[in-house]
């Protein structure tokens, strides 16, 4: 939502400024905005969401299930599916509301033969953004600790995630950055989805098309624009690889758990 008002109220202006010559270049915007702005969704809900364990955590709530038949596995994936589904909901909810604010104001609208990829989209970046969280606060349990870390991930996401700056307006190092995202990935996806066709019926060369893709992080560059399918693949290696990360995680607090125990 902040994205969204910071939008509307500051960058908007600014942004139409640079793109005027562009055909449609206020839905062009408007489309670049909700990809950005989902993305944040996804990590900003589930971290919240998440939050929820560490309260249980400290407060003893979890030694209370532990003493059903539930494991601890099982318990956390419960977790996690709820902090999924919240927000998967979150972004259709956003997604919903920013799509109504356009078209009344900018005439905007998109094919109901996209949806089904944007859904799709939600709801697998909903459980990334999961797993990324519970690599980020795995020796977290303190509800304060949380807290702060809460506030500072949900204040730099929407300039990690290149939302409230185009990546193509930043220094190389802030470009950097951003690439080292996960949820940056997330965006273009999103934006790649929502923006393609009417990108190509703006931009008549390929090289204007391309510029335009790299400045406002349509299409993230490393050596080369990446496609939709490398953008996937990248994310699917992260998703993943922090599952690893967290399983390889679990099983040396395990063992420092028995070793602490034997002593």
């Amino acid at each position: 939502m902040i994205s969204l008002v910071l939008y509307v109220i500051f960058i908007k202006k600014s942004m139409l400024a640079e793109w005027s010559q562009v055909p449609g270049a206020k839905q062009l915007l408007d489309l670049w905005l909700i990809g950005g702005t989902l993305a944040i969704t996804a990590v900003t809900a589930t971290l919240a969401s998440w939050g929820q364990f560490v309260k249980d955590e400290e407060h003893n709530v979890l030694k209370d299930f532990y003493l059903t038949d539930i494991s601890p596995f099982r318990l956390k994936m419960s977790y996690m599916h709820s902090a999924g589904i919240i927000g998967f909901m979150m972004q259709l909810i956003m997604l919903a509301m920013m799509l109504a604010y356009f078209n009344v104001t900018d005439n905007l609208a998109i094919p109901w033969s996209k949806l089904s990829a944007i859904i799709l989209v939600a709801f697998l970046s909903s459980y990334l953004a999961v797993i990324l969280n519970m690599l980020i606060t795995q020796f977290v349990h303190k509800v304060d600790t949380f807290s702060r870390l809460n506030s500072i991930i949900g204040t730099a996401a929407g300039f990690l995630i290149g939302t409230y700056i185009p990546i193509g307006a930043l220094p190389n190092f802030a470009q950097i950055l951003i690439k080292l995202t996960p949820p940056a990935y997330v965006a273009a996806i999103y934006r790649q989805i929502l923006m393609g066709d009417k990108i190509k019926a703006a931009f008549k060369a390929p090289v204007y098309e391309d510029n335009f893709n790299k400045l406002m992080g349509v299409k993230l560059s490393w050596s080369h624009l990446l496609s939709l399918t490398a953008t996937s693949e990248i994310l699917f290696i992260v998703f993943w690889g922090s599952i690893f990360l967290i399983f390889m995680t679990e099983l040396v607090k395990r063992k420092q758990s028995a070793i602490d125990i034997i002593k």
